[in-house]
């Protein structure tokens, strides 16, 4: 699996580096500004981008634009954004093209090889992997107001935030240490409650959940 990896700090981007080949995976290019990136995303059409929001030359969002643009003139291109704090617009901002093969996590995760690498494959595989500090903030913002979420269980809840965290039905059941029959259930009740039609395409369904959540109305 071929990786574009964009970071301007040498330490963090060596590490990311070393870890990334460690678990089999070839690095394409590793860049540290915008510049470099949107070339590097056009010529080498990698199977997934690895993107720190900010980047040189304007340590603004640079990364993240010019992930977004490559998405745009490459539709589905697997981009997973790093950041060092949780911002919601930036989280907005990826999921808008409502296309699969999205993450969004803290660096504090990248300290742990296996949590990152499986965001990697994740969504490089077209899948999503949103940081729970994401989620947990999208969905406290949205918890005490009287849109339909507010209709929902604390156990709902439970399940629409490792929902949009990317996770299938089993994982989920794993975790809250219930049967899988039982998830479908609270799956089916939050996506009535929702107003949105019931998929059985995980990516999808969880991108219109983090969109229904964080849209402006």
């Amino acid at each position: 699996m071929r990786v574009v990896l964009a970071e301007d700090l040498f330490l963090l981007r060596d590490g990311l580096v070393r870890m990334l080949e460690a678990f089999g995976f070839e690095i394409a290019a590793a860049v540290e500004s915008g510049p470099e990136l949107t070339r590097a995303l056009a010529e080498l059409e990698p199977d997934v981008a690895v993107v720190d929001v900010r980047l040189p030359p304007t340590h603004s969002d640079e990364g993240l634009q010019c992930a977004l643009k490559a998405r745009r003139e490459r539709p589905g291109l697997p981009v997973l954004v790093l950041s060092q704090h949780v911002e919601q617009l930036y989280a907005r901002e990826l999921l808008a093209d409502g296309a699969g093969g999205i993450g969004y996590l803290l660096k504090d995760r990248v300290f742990d090889a296996e949590q990152f690498v499986d965001a990697v494959r994740r969504v490089a595989a077209g899948g999503t992997a949103m940081d729970p500090q994401v989620i947990q903030q999208l969905l406290s913002r949205r918890a005490g107001d009287d849109r339909p979420l507010a209709g929902l269980t604390p156990r709902e809840l439970e399940v629409l935030e490792l929902m949009a965290q990317g996770r299938s039905n089993a994982g989920i059941a794993a975790q809250l240490v219930v049967t899988e029959r039982a998830i479908a259930k609270h799956t089916s009740n939050i996506f009535a409650k929702l107003g949105l039609e019931v998929s059985d395409d995980d990516n999808r369904r969880v991108l219109a959940v983090i969109a229904y959540l964080d849209r402006d109305r």
